[in-house]
C-alpha cells in the first residue's frame, strides 16, 4: 500500500468519520464522489449498487456507511484529518475532499506553483475541470478520504488457499499498537517492584543495626514514591486494557451483526436459541481480552528477573521457587485437561437450555392452551439437571487449580524461610536478604497463579471463538469474492425456468420444474393447497433463496448475478407469516428508513387499511405494538406489516395470504385501495381468499410443487367450476349405483363386499388439478 496512505490509516482510524462537522450533510455528494473513485481505481460500481443495503438512520447514511459498502467491492478507505490541501502528498491522488455545505470532489491532482488543482465534482459530468486552488482551500473543511483496492483472490487461489478465520485476530492485531503503552507500563511496575524488597533488606541489614533514623525516612519516602508511580501506571495500564478492549468490541461487534444480517435464508441455523447462546459466547470473548488476561501474560517474563534477583541475594535458594515453576504449571495444566471436556459439554447443554427457552417464551400462548408446562417443565429441568452437574465438575477443577497453585505457593514461602535460617546461621545470608528472598519468591508465584485461573477462562473462550468461527464461516447473500452486476432499470418481470428448490434438511422438493412467466405489470393470482408451494415462490421471487435446479429470472436477469438489497428495493413482500420488532408503529413501518418524512408512513398506512385503527389510538402512529406485535391483533399487524411492504411505492407487489387475519370489511376496504394502487405495478398474489381474485387478470394454480394450471382467470375458474361439478355429478351417479346394487344384494340374500365399494370409487378420482373444496373461502363462482 503507498506509504501515505498507511501512514493516514496509521494516524487515524476508520472510526474517524464520526467526528466530521455534522453542520451539513455529506451523503449525497460523498455518495456520488465515492462512485467516482472506484471507477479511476479500476473497479466501476453504479450508485444503486453501492447505496443499496445501507439504510436505516442518520448515521448510517453517513461518509463511514458509505465506505463500509463500498467495501463490499474491494476498497479499502479511510477518513482522516488533513489541515490544508499541502498535507496531501500526489502519491495518494486520486482522493476524496469533503468540501463545505455537505459538498465533495474527487482532487486528480494539484500544482502548487500554478495554483492549480484538477477535480471531479459528482454534481457534473465524469470529466476533470481544472480550479483555483485557493478556491478549493477555502472550501475544503479539513478532511479527506484515500482508498485502494484490496487484491482479490480468483478460483484457482482460492483452492489452495482456504478461507481465513482471521476475521478476529485480523482486529485484535489492528489494536495491538495500543498494547505497547500496556508493556511498557508492565516493565515499569514490575521494577518498581523490586523496590519493597529492598527497603525491607536495607531497613533490616543496616537500619535496626545502627538504628540509623533518617536513612529509614529516606528509605521509606524512596518506597512510597515508588507505590505511587505504581498506582499511577497501573490505572494507566488498565485503562490502555479497556480501550484496546472497547475499540476491538466495537468493530468485532459489528462483524457479527453484519454476517448475521447478510445470512442466506437456507444457511441460517435451524435453532434460534443455539444462535443466540453462540452470539452471547462473544461476551467471554471479550471479557478475556478486556481483562487481566493479557496482563498476566505480560507479567509472566519478569519471572525470570525475579528469580535472578533471588539467586543474586540468597544463592540457591533459588531452587525453591524454580522448583515449584513446572510443578504449577504442570499440575494446572493437568488439571485443565480433565476440566476442557465437562467445560465442552456444559456448552453445548446451555445452547440446548436456549434453544428450548427461546421456544417456551415464543411459543407461551400455545404452551398454556395446551397444558403442555409440566411436560416442558420436567424437559427444562432435565436439562438443567445435566448443566449444573457438568458445571460443578468444571468449577471443581477450578478450585482444584487454584488450590494447588495457592498451595504450592505457601510451600514455597515455608522452604524459602527454611532455608534461608540455614544460611543464616552459617553466615551466608543476613535477615534482611532472607526477607527480600521471600517478598521476591511470592512476587514470582503471583502471576503463575493468575495463570491458573486464566487457563479455565482460556478454554471457555476457545469454544467461544470456535462457535463464533462457525458463524462467520456461514454463507451470505453477497459474499466479498462475488461480483453483482447493476443491470440498471430493468422490467418488472419474473421467469420461473424449470426451477426446483427443496428446504434444508426436507426430504422433498418444494417445487418441482416450475416453469412460467410474469410479464411487466401483469396482475397474477397464485393459488393452490396447503403446502403446495405457492409461499416458496414468493421468497424465490426476493431473492431469500436459491433454487437448487433451474434459474429465476427478474427482467430476463438472474437473480444470483443481482445484488440482493438492490433487487429488494423495487419489491414491497408481504410475507405469510408478518414480524413486527419493539417499538412504534411508525418505528415498524419505516423499518428501513426511520427519518421519512410522516406523510408518506401516513400515506402508506392509509393504502394498507391501517389508518382506520391508528386513528383510535390514544399514541396513534406512536402507539407501541410490544415485542413481536403481540400488543395489537393479528389484523392491525397484518395492516402495518403491509403499510410497511407499501412505503416506498415499489413497482412489483408480492402480497403473501395480505388479508387472512382480517375481517371482512377491512378486507373489502383493502380489496378497493389495492385495485387503485396496483395499476401499472406487477402484482402476484398469494391467496386463498376468492374475494381478492378480482384484482388479478391470470391465475396460476400449483399443486404438489407443480404448476398444473397457468391462464386467464376467468378461464382457469370456470375450468375448476366445470372439474368440481364433473365431480358431483360422477359421485352421484355412484351413489345411485351402489343403491341399485344393495337392492340387487337384497333381493339376492347378498351383501355389498369391500371390493364392489372401491370399483365404483375408482369413477369418481380426485383429480389433482382441483382445489379442495373449503380452498376458498365465499366460494369459486362468487369470484368469478
Amino acid at each position: 500500500m503507498r506509504q501515505e496512505q498507511k501512514s493516514a490509516s496509521d494516524e487515524t482510524p476508520k472510526v474517524l468519520a464520526d467526528s466530521i462537522p455534522e453542520s451539513a450533510d455529506h451523503t449525497p455528494s460523498f455518495a456520488h464522489s465515492l462512485r467516482t473513485l472506484l471507477r479511476l481505481l479500476g473497479r466501476p460500481v453504479s450508485l444503486p449498487l453501492l447505496l443499496s443495503g445501507i439504510r436505516g438512520g442518520p448515521s448510517s447514511d453517513s461518509p463511514s456507511a458509505c465506505l463500509r459498502s463500498a467495501k463490499r467491492y474491494g476498497l479499502d478507505a479511510c477518513i482522516a484529518h488533513r489541515k490544508s490541501l499541502n498535507n496531501i502528498s500526489s502519491l495518494v491522488l486520486p482522493c476524496i475532499l469533503l468540501l463545505k455545505h455537505g459538498q465533495s470532489c474527487v482532487l486528480l491532482k494539484q500544482d502548487s506553483a500554478a495554483n492549480t488543482a484538477e477535480v471531479i465534482f459528482p454534481e457534473g459530468s465524469e470529466n476533470p475541470k481544472s480550479v483555483n486552488r485557493q478556491e478549493l482551500e477555502e472550501e475544503y473543511v479539513g478532511y479527506a478520504v484515500f482508498g485502494s483496492l484490496t487484491g482479490k483472490l480468483d478460483a484457482r487461489a482460492r483452492v489452495a488457499l482456504p478461507v481465513t478465520k482471521r476475521w478476529f485476530w485480523d482486529v485484535i492485531a489492528h489494536y495491538m499498537p495500543l498494547y505497547k503503552h500496556v508493556i511498557i507500563a508492565t516493565i515499569l511496575i514490575n521494577f518498581l517492584g523490586i523496590a519493597g524488597s529492598l527497603f525491607a533488606m536495607n531497613v533490616y541489614d543496616r537500619v535496626v543495626p545502627n538504628q540509623a533514623e533518617e536513612t529509614l525516612w529516606v528509605l521509606a519516602s524512596g518506597v512510597l514514591f515508588a507505590y505511587v508511580v505504581d498506582f499511577i501506571l497501573r490505572n494507566v495500564r488498565g485503562y490502555f486494557v479497556d480501550l484496546a478492549g472497547r475499540n476491538a468490541d466495537v468493530v468485532l461487534s459489528s462483524k457479527l451483526m453484519s454476517k448475521v444480517l447478510s445470512l442466506r435464508m437456507d444457511a441460517k441455523p435451524d435453532s434460534t436459541g443455539a444462535l443466540v447462546n453462540n452470539l452471547s459466547g462473544f461476551e467471554s470473548l471479550r471479557d478475556f481480552f478486556s481483562s487481566g488476561s493479557l496482563v498476566v501474560l505480560a507479567d509472566l517474563p519478569f519471572l525470570i528477573i525475579f528469580l535472578s534477583l533471588i539467586f543474586l541475594i540468597g544463592g540457591p535458594i533459588v531452587f525453591v521457587p524454580l522448583t515449584a515453576v513446572p510443578l504449577m504449571v504442570g499440575i494446572g495444566l493437568l488439571l485443565q485437561m480433565g476440566a476442557r471436556r465437562f467445560a465442552a459439554t456444559n456448552y453445548m447443554l446451555n445452547m440446548q437450555k436456549n434453544a428450548l427457552l427461546t421456544e417456551i417464551v415464543h411459543g407461551l400462548e400455545t404452551v398454556k392452551t395446551s397444558r403442555a408446562e409440566s411436560r416442558l417443565l420436567h424437559l427444562w429441568e432435565q436439562i438443567c439437571d445435566a448443566s449444573a452437574e457438568t458445571s460443578r465438575i468444571s468449577r471443581r477443577y477450578a478450585t482444584l487449580t487454584l488450590s494447588v497453585s495457592s498451595g504450592l505457593s505457601q510451600l514455597v514461602s515455608v522452604g524459602v524461610i527454611v532455608w534461608g535460617v540455614y544460611r543464616i546461621m552459617d553466615g551466608a545470608m543476613t535477615m534482611g536478604g532472607l526477607i527480600a528472598c521471600n517478598i521476591l519468591a511470592g512476587r514470582a508465584m503471583a502471576p503463575l497463579m493468575q495463570l491458573a485461573g486464566m487457563i479455565s477462562r482460556l478454554h471457555q473462550s476457545r469454544m467461544a471463538l470456535a462457535a463464533l468461527n462457525s458463524i462467520m464461516e456461514l454463507p451470505t447473500e453477497d459474499p466479498a469474492e462475488t461480483d453483482k452486476t447493476d443491470f440498471g432499470l430493468l422490467q418488472p418481470a419474473f421467469t420461473f425456468e424449470h426451477v426446483g428448490f427443496s428446504y434444508p434438511g426436507a426430504k422433498h422438493n418444494s417445487l418441482s420444474d416450475v416453469s412460467f412467466t410474469i410479464r411487466p405489470h401483469e396482475k397474477v393470482g397464485i393459488i393452490g393447497r396447503m403446502g403446495s408451494g405457492k409461499s416458496t415462490v414468493g421468497r424465490l421471487m426476493t431473492g431469500l433463496y436459491t433454487p437448487q435446479e433451474g434459474a429465476v429470472r427478474f427482467g430476463g436477469v438472474d437473480l444470483r448475478q443481482m445484488d440482493a438489497a438492490n433487487l429488494r428495493g423495487r419489491i414491497g413482500y408481504l410475507p405469510q407469516d408478518v414480524t413486527l420488532f419493539y417499538g412504534t408503529i411508525r418505528d415498524n413501518i419505516a423499518l428501513d428508513d426511520p427519518g421519512i418524512e410522516d406523510q408518506r408512513v401516513l400515506r402508506a398506512a392509509y393504502q394498507a387499511g391501517a389508518t382506520e385503527f391508528i386513528r383510535t389510538l390514544p399514541g396513534g402512529l406512536g402507539a407501541p405494538v410490544g415485542e413481536q406485535g403481540f400488543a395489537i391483533s393479528g389484523g392491525q399487524r397484518q395492516s402495518v406489516a403491509l403499510a410497511r411492504a407499501l412505503l416506498h411505492d415499489p413497482e412489483v407487489l408480492i402480497l403473501d395470504e395480505p388479508t387472512s387475519n382480517m375481517d371482512k370489511a377491512t378486507e373489502s376496504l383493502l380489496r378497493t385501495r389495492l385495485a387503485k394502487l396496483v395499476e401499472g405495478k406487477t402484482l402476484v398474489l398469494i391467496t386463498h381468499r376468492a374475494s381478492l381474485l378480482a384484482l388479478v387478470n391470470r391465475l396460476i394454480i400449483i399443486d404438489n410443487g407443480r404448476v398444473v394450471a397457468d391462464g386467464p382467470r376467468d378461464e382457469v375458474l370456470e375450468a375448476i367450476s366445470s372439474q368440481k361439478s364433473q365431480k358431483h355429478k360422477s359421485s352421484a351417479s355412484a351413489k345411485n349405483d351402489r343403491n341399485h346394487a344393495e337392492k340387487a344384494d337384497k333381493n339376492t340374500g347378498q351383501t355389498a363386499g369391500e371390493g364392489k365399494k372401491t370399483s365404483v370409487e375408482k369413477l369418481a378420482p380426485t383429480s389433482p388439478t382441483a382445489p379442495p373444496e373449503d380452498s376458498f373461502k365465499g366460494g369459486i363462482r362468487g369470484a368469478a
